[in-house]
């Protein structure tokens, strides 16, 4: 018998699954969490998305979804979760804001992840040290830390998609060199990711869950 609630498969420290677990729990929707090991991944999981990469959001019955409807983008799965339920008012209210949120996802997955990779990786691309990237995209978290000087969140007033969907690689990047992060002239950047990593939305969704086994 499939399950009834949307099946998750995410992996506690991946940032992808972490935005998605931040939407999910937002919008209130209730799932069964199961936690990858990346090095043994679930058939079931592969089956459903052949990528093999988290999160991976199945909805095996209802949910508001075709029967056996899989999402596997992050970005997908956060927009599913909070189409079906917003409470915190996470969506852009305007088309101007949702685009302008959408702007700042596709830099953050784009040209900043791949700049987060080679920094905090470099010898998988073939590098002796990632501090030319590090520096690359220090450039635009420079501009994040002016739109938050500006105003408290990247989505504005208050917390919201781009925040959610932003600050796991923000996040990453900070600590892959804590002491450099921290002596960096971004001090509101330092104090938005200092408010997200406190919160208890963060606590949330990071609690430890066991390698999920099946049955």
């Amino acid at each position: 018998m499939p399950p009834t609630l949307p099946v998750l498969y995410s992996f506690r420290r991946c940032p992808y699954a972490m935005r998605a677990r931040l939407a999910l729990h937002a919008s209130g929707i209730a799932v069964e969490h199961r936690e990858v090991v990346l090095k043994n991944k679930p058939a079931h999981m592969l089956a459903l998305s052949p990528k093999g990469t988290v999160p991976v959001l199945w909805l095996p019955v209802t949910q508001g979804a075709v029967s056996g409807q899989v999402l596997d983008q992050s970005l997908d799965i956060m927009l599913w979760a909070l189409r079906q339920s917003d409470p915190l008012a996470w969506l852009p209210a305007s088309d101007a804001g949702m685009s302008d949120a959408l702007a700042l996802i596709a830099h953050n997955d784009g040209p900043f992840k791949g700049q987060l990779d080679r920094y905090k990786y470099p010898n998988r691309s073939g590098l002796e040290t990632g501090a030319a990237d590090r520096d690359e995209a220090a450039l635009w978290l420079h501009t994040l830390d002016a739109r938050l000087r500006a105003q408290a969140f990247l989505a504005g007033e208050q917390f919201g998609l781009a925040d959610a969907a932003v600050a796991p690689f923000v996040r990453q990047y900070a600590h892959t060199d804590p002491g450099w992060f921290a002596a960096q002239a971004w001090p509101a950047l330092v104090a938005w990711l200092a408010v997200f990593e406190g919160s208890a939305l963060f606590d949330a969704i990071m609690h430890k869950h066991a390698p999920w086994q099946p049955a």
